[in-house]
Parts: C-alpha cells; structure tokens; sequence
C-alpha cells in the first residue's frame, strides 16, 4: 500500500518538478546571448539548447528515469554553473550596492 502511493503521488510529482527545471533551464538558455557563451569560455548555444532540449523531450514524453536523472544533472549543471557565468559576462550579476544613478567611477549627479 505505501509503495502503491509513492508510485501514484511522490513520483509523479518528482517528474512535474524535473519537466518544470528542464523547462526554466531551456528558455534560460535560449534568451541568453550567442557571444555570451564564448565570452563565459562555456559550451556553444547551440550545445545548451540541444541538451536541455532532449531534456524536456525525455521527461515530456518518454519518462525513462534513467534519461531523466541524467536531464537533470544536464539542468543543474546550467543553474549552477552556466547560467551565472552568463549574467557575468552579460552585466546582469548581482549589484554591489550603490545607487541607480551611480557610473563606473562613481554617482551621476547630473552637473550638479
């Protein structure tokens, strides 16, 4: 009986979870720059769309959980290493304080 609700509840779940990471990874992925990847020294657009993509294909329609625990890895391995070696080379990393007005070598003032 335990079995019979882990396979009807947990399971299902942990594929919606998996197809919801591939998903954000893909789109992620394809909105980010082509010269963005080289300038990080990661793997080429193409390459990332590709991988993420098999990976929504797999945990879509085929569902073998080997193929998906690799997807996933392929999913993790972009949030944690590509995505934010992206928003480096992109200028979208985190701000280090300061204000919105504030310039390269310092606030922007207008003239003032």
């Amino acid at each position: 009986m335990l079995m019979q609700g882990f396979d009807n509840g947990v399971l299902p779940l942990l594929g919606y979870a998996m197809l919801a990471l591939a998903v954000a990874a893909f789109v992620l992925a394809l909105l980010a720059r082509e010269d963005a990847y080289r300038a990080a020294e990661k793997q080429t657009k193409t390459f990332w769309l590709v991988i993420l993509g098999v990976t929504v294909l797999v945990d879509f329609f085929l569902g073998m959980l080997f193929l998906q625990i690799a997807g996933l890895v392929a999913s993790i391995v972009f949030f944690v290493d590509v995505r934010p070696a992206l928003k480096q080379v992109s200028g979208g990393g985190p701000r280090r304080g300061g204000s919105s007005s504030d310039g390269p070598y310092g606030p922007y003032n207008g003239g003032r």
